[in-house]
């Protein structure tokens, strides 16, 4: 079994999903007492995040980049940066380390693939829905087109990505300003809603529409337990 890294802290809300998402995928593959072998350095995010409202992406590089020389050190084989937004600078990691980066983008591509969609909504932080690291990725390597909400909209699900999921305030009336959100995606013609945020599955769920969703936390923490095990 591959040792697995994970760059967390961003938030640790979402990162605590991963490590146990991880260890089940692991036990059920395996069976047994089997859990994943996983090294985990957790970041500050109150350090991290004031570089990302001053858009200071080469000072976040620097700490992450920082941060994946250690994982690689503690032995890792392969490494997972848990959050879709810090992808920005994943280039810029992964030249710094020796070890593969598992993208959350490339492995989410798979999933849409699989599930034989071509034009996916994209909810999650103003700088993933209105950047184009993460879809141009998937346009470029993956031919997938990318729906995203309006300038309103956008800033909705912002705020409530950093004042509230980021510190684990699950608020129902948020979960339905997402709801009608992803509602608006779907009529505008995506074939399902892609929650490019690792914190947006702790408030929207499967269960809370009929609009196909797919999870990246749940997404890259399965395409870790793969990687791992063969």
């Amino acid at each position: 079994m591959k040792t697995i890294g994970l760059l967390g802290g961003m938030s640790w809300e979402s990162t605590v999903t991963y490590y146990q998402l991880i260890n089940r995928g692991i036990g059920k593959k395996i069976g047994g007492l089997h859990s994943a072998k996983i090294c985990l350095y957790s970041v500050d995010f109150g350090d991290v995040e004031p570089f990302m409202s001053a858009g200071k992406w080469k000072e976040i590089g620097t700490v992450l980049c920082d941060a994946a020389g250690k994982i690689e050190a503690g032995g890792a084989d392969f490494l997972l940066i848990c959050t879709n937004t810090m992808h920005k600078v994943a280039p810029r990691v992964e030249r710094s380390i020796s070890i593969p980066i598992l993208h959350i983008a490339d492995a989410a591509a798979a999933e849409i693939r699989k599930q034989g969609f071509s034009r996916v909504g994209l909810l999650g932080t103003s700088f993933t829905m209105e950047q184009d690291f993460y879809s141009g990725r998937l346009k470029d390597l993956f031919g997938i087109d990318a729906v995203i909400p309006d300038r309103q909209d956008r800033e909705k699900v912002n705020n409530i990505i950093f004042t509230e999921l980021c510190l684990g305030k699950i608020k129902p009336e948020s979960r339905e300003t997402c709801l009608t959100i992803i509602e608006k995606m779907s009529a505008a013609g995506a074939d399902a809603v892609l929650m490019a945020c690792t914190e947006i599955p702790l408030l929207v769920q499967q269960e809370h529409t009929e609009v196909p969703l797919l999870d990246t936390t749940s997404i890259h923490a399965t395409a870790a337990v793969e990687l791992s095990t063969n």
